[in-house]
């Protein structure tokens, strides 16, 4: 019987293990259960895979979707595992031909999806099977606080009430401690051995700027930092998703709209696009993303503020799991506060559900105005501490703080005189003409001119007012009224601030992320290549595409660019040359070695 480590070296061509594969591997092995919390782009699926090809039967994989069923089934099958899958995309000809396989034994891995797992016939197959484990992937779709919930995941803990002798493996990228908690309850798992590794992704470089025109500054960020890029644009709505996608098409960037509100046909086929092109960009909502296995996704991009840190951080880790540098770029502004608190204020949800939306925004505003280290403040909310970075805007241009305490008094002052003209609604923009001195007509006609705070704060900028009341909103200081006419008022908080009795140190906003930029630019020094290693990265880069055409999958089902890169530098002339190379596995090297070899030799 070979051993975990001949078969992560024979089939998947890796030396050794990560951080606590080789651990969460023997505690399968042993037969005991693990819930597994492991960044994006960690390794995850290996944790499951090798012990399906040791133990005696099939490993079951729960996972919420199609596209990425057969994305992994055909990674597997290019390394010569033999995997399947179960889902509403097969006819019944292909469905019963898995099945014969699962009976007689012929699988390795098969994917489901929950809601097929669940179906009697489902069930039945499973009972007459021999199954090796049970692992659930995207584990916190059970997690009713979470920020995916799917209620299809809430059955899954009949896996052990009907198979209590499998081992089972709950996986996830993204759970705090209270999430983690309910992911074990829900399934069953109080008696799993857990295993959390680091949240932190190095090589992601975060960045939020204050939003000013938010489709320019995106298009910007894209040309100046990742033209050519594969990247994902996330947006609040559907219209804004389709909106965003045709602004970027027609300014040169090749981009497709993804969301819940497009046939499933259009969806599937941008998807697949997206997977298999290179330099795609897929602008979507929140509908899209969760298991996509494309490695090479330079940047990941938010024009409107996520709900949740755990959300943020989920969608961002889908950039560069390849552990090449890659950009998650957020720009946010003074609307994306009062947006998301009119969510939550009219959610059909209890007092108990707003409350816990309300943490959660407040943790995500926290995030955006934070004076420290952004990776910093995202990893403690997962319940890790670390050194600031130097790898996030914060940490390579340090925004100033200043005392804001007088600025905030006066604009505090403007909105309580202002909400005592109850039926009126008067918004940011009027609030900053006022303490500006602007006699705009509106001011006029209202007599705002006469109030003791018109033109009090014409020290300060249009964009410096904005940011103020911005920060008050998230610090809680400021709320709006969304029963009455959205106007915005005081909260309890208010009353130590007007009366001097706290001081409140702000955030100065600044237009430049020039040093950003370039940070950026030096981070990805040590991928550059020698001309001569170019010259044969990109003939292997030729070659790749065009198996993978031959094969219908995506480029890096074949090779990922990170292999590639090694053999354009190690430039190997023999099969155990390029045996060594992380990536290239027993299967690998039989099928494509001579003609690595060939590619290499002719550049």
């Amino acid at each position: 019987m070979s051993t975990p480590l001949e078969v992560l070296q024979r089939v998947f061509g890796y030396e050794s293990f990560r951080a606590e594969q080789q651990a969460i591997i023997d505690t399968l092995m042993a037969g005991n259960d693990a819930l597994v919390l492991m960044p994006t782009g960690g390794g995850k699926s290996l944790c499951y895979q090798i012990p399906a090809l040791l133990r005696p039967g099939t490993g079951v994989v729960v996972s919420p979707l199609i596209a990425l069923m057969q994305d992994q089934v055909d990674a597997l099958t290019e390394l010569g595992v033999r995997a399947a899958y179960l889902n509403s995309s097969q006819d019944w000809r292909e469905a019963r031909d898995v099945e014969r396989r699962m009976l007689n034994g012929e699988l390795d891995l098969l994917y489901v999806a929950p809601e097929r797992l669940l179906t009697d016939r489902c069930l039945e197959l499973l009972s007459r099977s021999r199954i090796a484990l049970f692992a659930i992937d995207e584990a916190h779709c059970v997690s009713q606080w979470g920020h995916d919930f799917r209620p299809e995941y809430l059955g899954l803990s009949a896996l052990h009430e009907r198979w209590p002798e499998v081992p089972r493996i709950a996986l996830t990228a993204t759970a705090t401690a209270a999430t983690r908690e309910e992911i074990a309850r829900r399934l069953s798992l109080e008696d799993a051995a857990h295993f959390v590794s680091s949240f932190d992704r190095p090589n992601i470089l975060y960045r939020i700027v204050e939003k000013n025109d938010v489709k320019r500054q995106l298009l910007n960020f894209i040309r100046e930092e990742h033209m050519g890029d594969s990247g994902i644009v996330y947006c609040l709505s559907r219209s804004r998703v389709e909106d965003m996608a045709a602004f970027l098409s027609q300014n040169g960037i090749p981009a497709l709209p993804y969301h819940a509100g497009m046939d499933a046909a259009r969806r599937a086929e941008h998807q697949a696009r997206f997977l298999r092109e290179e330099g795609l960009v897929m602008t979507a909502t929140i509908a899209f993303g969760m298991g996509v296995n494309k490695p090479d996704v330079r940047f990941v991009a938010h024009v409107d503020l996520p709900k949740s840190v755990e959300g943020y951080y989920q969608e961002t880790g889908r950039a560069g799991r390849d552990g090449e540098p890659a950009t998650a770029w957020m720009a946010y502004g003074l609307q994306d506060v009062v947006q998301q608190r009119r969510m939550i204020d009219e959610s059909q949800g209890d007092d108990q559900f707003k409350r816990r939306s309300g943490r959660q925004l407040d943790a995500m505003l926290g995030l955006c105005e934070t004076v420290d280290c952004r990776r910093q403040q995202l990893l403690a909310y997962f319940g890790q501490n670390i050194a600031p970075c130097g790898n996030c805007d914060t940490c390579v241009e340090p925004p100033e703080s200043w005392d804001g305490t007088v600025a905030a008094q006066k604009l505090l002052s403007a909105i309580f005189r202002l909400w005592r003209e109850r039926g009126q609604r008067y918004g940011a923009g009027h609030l900053i003409d006022i303490l500006r001195g602007r006699l705009t007509p509106r001011v006029r006609e209202n007599g705002h001119e006469t109030l003791s705070v018109f033109g009090v704060g014409a020290d300060l900028s249009d964009q410096a007012w904005r940011s103020v009341l911005r920060q008050l909103l998230a610090k809680g200081l400021v709320t709006v009224d969304f029963e009455g006419h959205g106007t915005l008022m005081l909260t309890d908080d208010s009353r130590a601030v007007l009366k001097g009795e706290r001081t409140l140190m702000l955030r100065r906003e600044t237009l430049s992320a020039g040093r950003a930029t370039r940070m950026r630019r030096l981070s990805t020094a040590d991928a550059h290549l020698a001309p001569d290693e170019q010259l044969r990265f990109e003939a292997l880069r030729a070659w790749r595409a065009e198996v993978a055409r031959e094969h219908g999958v995506p480029a890096y089902v074949i090779f990922h660019d990170a292999t590639l890169r090694e053999i354009a530098r190690g430039n190997p002339q023999s099969l155990e040359e390029l045996s060594h190379v992380h990536g290239v596995g027993v299967r690998k090297l039989e099928a494509y070695g001579e003609a690595l070899l060939e590619c290499v030799a002719e550049v």
